[in-house]
């Protein structure tokens, strides 16, 4: 990280202590795609792209992926358009989500795609819920836990924890591949739970 005004260009590249950085201030030298991004508020800011996945609620297979750079907002814009993507207008579909996805703007979304949102209410956010009482059914806790299943193999044994590629484009096709082979393997385990046919 490095200062975009050049002001810090004599000094070590690590040493931050008592200092601010920000996206508007501070830019990556090696990867300008990459942006500041922190999990929580106690977590220390880091270079960071954001990967989202959707998942089929039945056997917990990948049917969409996608990189993007991190902001606050990413989440939602892309899970709207991943869904846009696999929603048929034939097709009854329904889509699971925590609470950081109930908001007006993801909520509007879905119904304007007839996909009905089964998101985790957040009575807790100003202005309420955006969650009205059509869907209001608690989703299932098993359901949700495919995706963390997915997220947990391609932090663990895939290389997405530390990732070692630079460009939103090379992260984006690294994911692909490795959520790919999380559904071979996925498909392994299914596979071996079907019952033998004669």
């Amino acid at each position: 990280m490095r200062s975009k005004d050049g002001s810090d260009d004599d000094r070590p590249p690590d040493n931050w202590h008592g200092e601010k950085r920000s996206n508007a201030s501070h830019a990556s030298v090696s990867d300008p795609e990459s942006k500041l991004y922190r999990k929580s508020s106690v977590a220390p800011a880091q270079l960071s792209y954001t990967g989202h996945v959707l998942t089929a609620n039945r056997h917990g297979l990948v049917v969409n992926v996608r990189a993007s750079t991190a902001d606050g907002y990413a989440e939602r814009d892309v899970a709207a358009t991943m869904l846009a993507d696999v929603c048929r207008p034939d097709t009854r579909v329904t889509v699971g989500a925590d609470k950081n996805y109930d908001t007006r703007g993801f909520v509007s979304a879905c119904r304007k795609m007839k996909v009905t949102p089964h998101v985790a209410r957040n009575t807790r956010r100003t202005g309420g819920s955006a969650i009205d009482g059509r869907t209001t059914r608690p989703l299932s806790q098993r359901r949700r836990k495919c995706i963390e299943q997915c997220f947990g193999w391609v932090k663990t044994i895939g290389p997405i924890r530390r990732v070692m590629v630079r460009s939103l484009a090379k992260v984006d096709q690294l994911l692909t591949l490795t959520m790919a082979a999380y559904n071979l393997i996925r498909l392994r385990s299914l596979v071996a739970l079907r019952p033998q046919l004669p």
